[in-house]
């Protein structure tokens, strides 16, 4: 499983990277900080999972999901984000995401467990 990590924040795609690493056939291929990024890199590396970060600098997580989809709709995105789900955007159900996994909730097991 080929994984690119989108997130502005260092210390998670450093956190998220150590837990692709963790599965065996699973490894990343890169990493972003926005949407725009995300999306620049997914057109290159044709990931086959991103785990998407919601709030992005730029467009967000949302948006850039629904781009990415778009061009790549076998691409598996998971959105990722500190909100509760119930507080999630109305949107974030809509955009194509094949799930979405709290970042406090993110483990090797629960990757593992995805319907990919």
């Amino acid at each position: 499983m080929d994984v690119l990590i989108v997130d502005d924040q260092a210390p998670f795609r450093s956190v998220a990277r150590a837990l692709v690493r963790l599965l065996p056939g699973w490894r990343v291929i890169g990493e972003a900080e926005s949407g725009e990024d995300a999306y620049d890199q997914a057109a290159l590396a044709h990931p086959t999972m991103i785990l998407m970060d919601i709030n992005l600098p730029g467009i967000n997580g949302i948006e850039a999901t629904r781009r990415i989809l778009a061009r790549s709709p076998e691409t598996k995105i998971v959105l990722l984000s500190t909100y509760a789900a119930d507080d999630l955007p109305p949107d974030a159900a809509t955009c194509g995401a094949l799930t979405y996994i709290r970042k406090d909730d993110l483990t090797p097991a629960l990757l593992r467990a995805l319907p990919v």
